[in-house]
C-alpha cells in the first residue's frame, strides 16, 4: 500500500482545526455564515502555516451542501472530499503561479473566470499559490477582473513574499482583503504532534516533540514532515536522542565541552575540538546554529532563574554550572559576534567552513571579561581618584573643582583583552587593559594626577559677568543658546568640531572642507571671540586647525579618526583615565 504523508493525512478539514490562525479562520467562518464573503483574498505568511489549507477550507465551506449554520463545512461530502484532497473540481481550481506566471496564463485565467459555476448556489474559486511569482504584466491583466469580478467568482492568492507583490503590482493590494498568517508557536506544534502520534499509536517524549517543534521553525507542515521522517526510523517510540541522531543535530555534550574550553581560555583545544566534530560526521553549519542556541540558552539562564524549556531537566544542573562562569555582558558580546557570521552568510558560502568556524571560536575565546569603568578607576587610583573632581568637558585648566555626580545612566564597561584592544558598550566607548605589570605604576600616576587636579582650585571664575566658569562651558553655551547669532551656515561645522581648551586658548579642529576654510577667515574667528568674551568676561583666543591625520585619508573621516575622537570624548568625561591610557597604551575598538 502507498503511504500518505502525515502532512496530507492530517490536513485540517474545518476552520477550527487550523492551529494559531484564529484571527483568520474565525473571520472567514463568520463571513461564510453571514454571507459577507469578499471577491478576492490575499493570504500572506511563512511556509507551512496554513495558507493553502484555509483557502481549501473556505472553498469547501462555500460549496458544501451540508454546511452548518456557523459556516463550517461538513468535510465528508463528495464536494468537500474532492476539494480537500486537491483533486479535480469543476468549481475550485488551484494554480501554481511559479510555473504559470506569464501574461498569457493570466489572460487564460481571466477568460475561464467568465464562465458560471457548474450548479446554482455554488461558487467558482481560483486559488493561486506562490502569487508573488506572477509578472507585472500578468497582474495588469488581472486588475480589471479583480476589481469587478463576475458573480459568485472568488480569487484567493497565497504568498510567502507579499513585499514583492507590493513592488510589482501595488494596485492589487487595494483590490484584495489581506490576511497575515502567524508563525505557529513551539507549544502549539508540540500539542498538534502529540495528537497526531496518539492517533498513530506512537509514544513520544515531551522533550523530543519540543526538539521537532523548534526544528520546524514555525511551520506546521515542516513539523509533520520531520515527524514522518523520524517515524520511518524510530524503533518503538520517539525519543530526544533518536530525533537528534536522525536530524543530524550535534549532541548537547559537545556544546557543554566548548563552553568549558571558552571559560578556561584553553585555545589550543579548539582545533582538535573542531576536528573531532568533522570526524564524527557533524555538519558545521548545523553545529553553528546549535552554538547560537547554546549561547542564547546560557544568556537566558544568567538573566533569569526561571524555567528554560530548551533544557532537559536531567542536564539543567550542568547548564547552571556553565552559566555561573560567564557574565551576562560577556554572553551578549559573544552572541553578537556569532550573529555577525549569520548575517554575512560567510559560513555557507565559504569553501573552507572549517577555517571560518575555527576563527569564530578563537575570536570568542579572546573576548576577555567585561569590567565596569568604576572598577578600573578604583584599581588604578583608589579612593583618591573616585573623590577627585573631574574637569569639565574639554579639560579646562581654570575650571572650579566640583564634586563628582553619579550618572543616571548605566555605567560604561571596560573590556580587557590580551591584545590591549577595546570594545564599547557605552556611549563614548570603553577601554581595555594592555599589560598587567604596568598597573601599579599607572595607578600611582593616576593618583598623582587626581590629587594635582584638586589642589589649588577654587570658584574664582564662577562670578564672571557672562556666567560661564571656563572656555568649554562658554563654548557649549554659545552653541546651545546663540545659534541664531552664529555666522550663517557654520552651526553644523561648529557642533561637529573637536574642541579643547588650553588656558585662555580655544582650539577647534575640523577635517578639510568648506567649514575649515571659512573658520580660518579672521573675521569669523573675531566674531566667535566676541561671543566667547561676552560669556566669560575676558578675551579668549580661538585657533583653528585641521584634524590630525585627516589629510592622510583624503579629507574623509576614517575609522582611525572616529576611534581617536571616541577615545578623546571618553577622556573628557573621565580625565582620571588619561594616565592609564598613556601608560598601558590603550585604544578604542568598534
Amino acid at each position: 500500500m502507498s503511504h500518505t504523508a502525515l502532512a496530507r493525512r492530517y490536513r485540517p478539514r474545518h476552520f477550527a482545526d487550523v492551529a494559531t490562525q484564529e484571527h483568520v479562520s474565525e473571520t472567514l467562518r463568520r463571513a461564510v455564515s453571514t454571507g459577507r464573503v469578499g471577491h478576492a483574498y490575499l493570504f500572506c505568511g511563512p511556509r507551512g502555516v496554513g495558507k493553502t489549507t484555509l483557502a481549501r477550507v473556505l472553498a469547501m465551506a462555500l460549496n458544501c451542501p451540508g454546511r452548518s449554520g456557523e459556516g463550517e463545512p461538513c468535510g465528508r461530502c463528495a464536494s468537500c472530499e474532492r476539494i480537500w484532497s486537491g483533486n479535480t473540481s469543476l468549481d475550485v481550481v488551484e494554480i501554481d503561479a511559479a510555473s504559470n506566471r506569464g501574461v498569457d496564463d493570466a489572460r487564460d485565467l481571466r477568460e475561464r473566470a467568465m464562465y458560471a459555476p457548474s450548479e446554482d448556489g455554488r461558487y467558482k474559486i481560483y486559488i493561486v499559490d506562490e502569487a508573488h511569482m506572477l509578472t507585472r504584466e500578468a497582474w495588469n491583466a488581472l486588475l480589471k477582473i479583480l476589481e469587478e469580478p463576475p458573480t459568485r467568482v472568488i480569487f484567493i492568492f497565497a504568498t510567502t513574499e507579499p513585499q514583492k507583490i507590493e513592488q510589482t503590482a501595488a494596485p492589487i493590494l487595494s483590490r484584495c482583503q489581506r490576511f497575515d498568517f502567524r508563525r505557529v508557536g513551539v507549544a502549539d506544534i508540540a500539542a498538534r504532534l502529540r495528537e497526531v502520534l496518539e492517533v498513530e499509536g506512537v509514544e513520544a517524549g515531551d522533550d523530543a516533540l519540543r526538539v521537532i517543534a523548534r526544528k520546524a521553525d514555525g511551520g506546521m507542515r515542516d513539523a509533520l514532515s520531520i515527524t514522518d521522517q523520524v517515524l520511518s526510523m524510530a524503533d518503538g517510540g520517539v525519543t530526544r536522542e533518536g530525533v537528534a541522531r536522525i536530524l543530524g543535530m550535534v549532541a548537547e555534550d559537545r556544546y557543554l565541552e566548548l563552553l568549558d574550553v571558552l571559560a578556561d581560555g584553553n585555545r589550543a583545544r579548539l582545533f582538535p575540538f573542531v576536528e573531532r566534530l568533522l570526524d564524527e560526521g557533524y555538519d558545521l553549519v548545523e553545529f553553528y546554529h546549535g552554538l547560537m542556541e547554546a549561547l542564547r540558552t546560557l544568556l537566558r539562564l544568567s538573566l533569569s532563574d526561571g524555567d528554560v524549556p530548551e533544557i532537559a531537566p536531567e542536564v539543567r544542573s550542568e547548564w547552571d554550572g556553565r552559566a555561573q562562569r560567564f557574565r551576562a555582558t560577556d554572553l551578549v558580546r559573544m552572541l553578537a559576534l556569532a550573529a555577525e557570521l549569520e548575517s554575512s552568510g560567510s559560513l555557507r558560502r565559504s569553501a573552507q567552513p572549517r577555517v571560518v568556524l575555527e576563527l569564530l571560536l578563537l575570536r570568542l575565546s579572546y573576548l576577555d571579561r567585561t569590567v565596569d569603568l568604576e572598577e578600573l578607576i578604583d584599581a588604578l587610583g583608589g579612593e583618591g581618584v573616585r573623590t577627585s573632581s573631574p574637569r569639565p568637558s574639554g579639560g579646562s585648566a581654570g575650571a572650579p573643582a566640583r564634586p563628582a555626580e553619579p550618572s543616571s545612566s548605566a555605567p560604561s564597561e571596560v573590556v580587557g583583552s590580551e591584545e590591549g584592544s577595546v570594545t564599547s558598550d557605552g556611549e563614548a566607548g570603553s577601554v581595555a587593559r594592555g599589560s598587567e605589570p604596568a598597573a601599579d605604576h599607572a595607578s600611582q600616576r593616576v593618583a598623582e594626577a587626581g590629587s594635582g587636579r584638586t589642589a589649588g582650585k577654587g570658584g574664582g571664575e564662577s562670578g564672571a559677568p557672562g556666567g560661564a566658569s571656563g572656555p568649554m562651558e562658554a563654548w557649549e553655551s554659545l552653541l546651545r543658546h546663540r545659534r541664531n547669532r552664529l555666522p550663517g551656515g557654520l552651526a553644523p561645522f561648529l557642533r561637529a568640531a573637536r574642541v579643547r581648551a588650553d588656558g585662555e586658548i580655544l582650539h577647534l579642529e575640523l577635517p578639510p572642507g568648506p567649514g575649515l576654510e571659512r573658520l580660518r577667515a579672521p573675521g569669523i574667528r573675531e566674531s566667535l571671540a566676541r561671543e566667547m568674551e561676552e560669556r566669560l568676561g575676558r578675551s579668549v583666543e580661538i585657533q583653528v586647525s585641521e584634524v590630525p591625520g585627516a589629510g592622510e585619508e583624503g579629507g574623509r573621516i576614517g575609522r582611525e579618526t572616529v576611534r581617536r575622537d571616541r577615545l578623546q570624548e571618553l577622556l573628557d568625561r573621565e580625565p582620571d583615565l588619561g594616565p592609564a591610557v598613556e601608560e598601558l597604551d590603550l585604544e578604542i575598538l568598534d
